[in-house]
Order: C-alpha cells, then sequence, then structure tokens
C-alpha cells in the first residue's frame, strides 16, 4: 500500500531495489489480495483507477509466480498466512513488510522480515 500511496517513497524504492537485485513473487492469493485492498473505498480519493492498474503491473511483470503447496497457521493474522505460504514456495530470503502481525514473526523458518527502509540499508551494505 505504501508503494502505492507514495511513488516516491521508501517503500516504493524497495519495490524497485528488489525488481533489480532479487525476484518479487505473487502467488494468485496474494496478488488478489493487493488488488482488493487497492481499489478500497477509503484509497479511490489518492489512488486513480490509473495508479491502481500501473501498480499491479508493476508488480505482476517483474514477478516470480509460486503457488503455495504447504499452509501455515504461523501468523496471529489469519490473512498474512498467504505470505508466509508464499515466502515457502518462492524459496524467499525475505520478506519486506510494514505489516507488524508479520514483521514479529522475524526472523521466521530463516526467512528475514524486514521493513522497506531496513531492506534498503542491508541491500545498500551488501553492495559495499
Amino acid at each position: 500500500m505504501s508503494a502505492a500511496l507514495s511513488p516516491n517513497g521508501t517503500a516504493r524504492r524497495a519495490i524497485e531495489a528488489a525488481r533489480t537485485t532479487g525476484t518479487i513473487a505473487l502467488s494468485d492469493a496474494v496478488f488478489h489480495e493487493i488488488a482488493d485492498v487497492l481499489a478500497r473505498p477509503k484509497f479511490a480519493r489518492r489512488l486513480t483507477d490509473d495508479r491502481r492498474r500501473e501498480i499491479l503491473e508493476l508488480l505482476a511483470a517483474a514477478a516470480f509466480w509460486a503457488e503455495p503447496t504447504e499452509t501455515t497457521t504461523d501468523c496471529r493474522d489469519p490473512k498474512d498466512n498467504r505470505y508466509l505460504e508464499l515466502a515457502l514456495a518462492a524459496r524467499a530470503t525475505a520478506i519486506v513488510s510494514g505489516d507488524d502481525d508479520l514483521l514479529v514473526l522475524h526472523p521466521w523458518r530463516g526467512v528475514r522480515i524486514v521493513r522497506p527502509a531496513r531492506f534498503l540499508t542491508e541491500l545498500e551494505a551488501e553492495q559495499t
């Protein structure tokens, strides 16, 4: 959401960095949840239909698509388990999120769960 609402913000820069240096993973469930959230009426004032479409196309075009085969109930918000399941299916090394329900799990089964700003800081450190 932050990337959609702030096109020049940290979350958007983290998406761009992930596209450039790594892989963005998506599943149908995660993609549809993102689309549903972007379409909520409370965001209509700040996100035009074109902007929503642009964000979804940006994610989809750069994504490695993986469909989870393992379920988990490790997250205190059941809806967020889909991100953990995707991480397993994609063999992710990191989940980049601002969601406290996910962040509290860091590290989870060897997967780093970090905020976008920390992801960018770690990426910069790796490149120097």
